[in-house]
């Protein structure tokens, strides 16, 4: 078993590897009243492994649109119908989705419940169950609503990545690739192998998020690396309302993007766009997408990372290097309409 400490002063909590489970159920066991909440997909799969260790199970239709206000209020009358206090442990067991619902219902109930990550989608695995970052989605914008809430742990359990559908998997790779441009040539490397080894991957990803979580909790700074590709990504996801592209496939397509506006601008070494589009290509991912440049502007305004006329960008110089550029959004918008 391995573990990994975000070191965040009073909010630090473990990233626990274990594939036995044993370690969360004492975990839980710590905790009169424990409420696990997770989507039908892992219910059907995995919903009986914790029957005798949780007081209820919430479960929620499977999909970005349970991402939701009327998801959120659902949640918080399960909670005040069960009597959950802040001395209650609330278990989100699942994938992204799951994980930052969960855990913003956890972060506003009674101004803070405590809550665990327990995710099972690869994507969940290596990004959003570590870091603190929890939200719901509104018609306007992906994750406008939110908080920083960090769990008091996260289980891993890399062995409940066996039943995730192709695409599930692969919607989780591109995450991982991102990772591998950012920061850390040898895994992007390590991802054209025949045979790949899930937790030492997932190992690397969290450990790389934890460093730079402890250096900027809030992401005002360096945090904003981890947000190679969304920008575009979410105005993809958005404009297909979270319907067409999954998640994963839609940071693929902002990740190229990205790169080829870098080259654009003299920043990104030219071949590393193709390095990444080959890498997608590998895992069945999305490089390509045709959109009104204007379209993807009056997006951008809502973006979090949006700042007046300026909009903050992150490039890959090359594989495994990367930098936080601050940009005018119309020239953004010009470098869009040029590729």
């Amino acid at each position: 078993m391995r573990t990994i400490r975000v070191n965040l002063d009073k909010n630090s909590y473990d990233i626990i590897f274990d594939n036995t489970l044993d370690e969360l159920r004492k975990f839980m066991s710590n905790y009169k009243k424990v409420v696990l909440v997770t989507d039908q997909n892992v219910d059907k799969h995995y919903g009986q492994l914790f029957t005798s260790a949780i007081t209820a199970k919430l479960v929620l239709p499977s999909g970005e649109s349970t991402k939701s206000q009327e998801s959120l209020f659902w949640l918080y009358d399960q909670f005040i119908n069960l009597g959950v206090t802040r001395d209650d442990l609330i278990v989100a067991f699942g994938g992204g989705v799951i994980g930052d619902l969960t855990g913003y219902a956890s972060a506003t109930f009674m101004r803070g419940v405590p809550y665990i990550q327990v995710p099972t989608t690869l994507l969940a695995q290596v990004d959003s169950s570590v870091g603190g970052k929890t939200a719901i989605d509104m018609p306007q914008a992906k994750n406008i609503v939110g908080a920083f809430y960090q769990p008091k742990a996260v289980f891993i359990n890399t062995n409940l990545l066996a039943t995730l559908p192709k695409r599930v998997y692969n919607d989780g790779m591109a995450e991982v690739i991102k990772y591998g441009v950012i920061r850390d040539i040898e895994l992007f490397n390590m991802l054209g192998q025949k045979d790949l080894d899930h937790e030492e991957i997932v190992y690397r990803c969290c450990d790389i998020k934890r460093l730079i979580v402890e250096r900027d909790q809030f992401d005002t700074g360096e945090r904003m690396l981890l947000n190679f590709g969304h920008t575009l990504g979410h105005v993809v996801e958005q404009f297909y309302n979270y319907k067409r592209y999954t998640h994963g496939e839609a940071v693929a397509i902002g990740m190229y993007t990205m790169a080829k506006i870098g080259v654009q601008m003299g920043i990104t070494s030219p071949g590393t766009p193709e390095l990444i589009k080959a890498m997608l290509s590998k895992y069945k991912l999305p490089h390509h997408f045709t959109i009104n440049p204007n379209i993807a502007l009056n997006i951008f305004s809502l973006d979090k990372k949006s700042q007046g006329d300026m909009i903050n960008i992150i490039i890959p110089k090359a594989i495994g290097q990367s930098t936080i550029m601050k940009v005018n959004k119309i020239a953004l918008f010009q470098y869009l309409k040029n590729l």
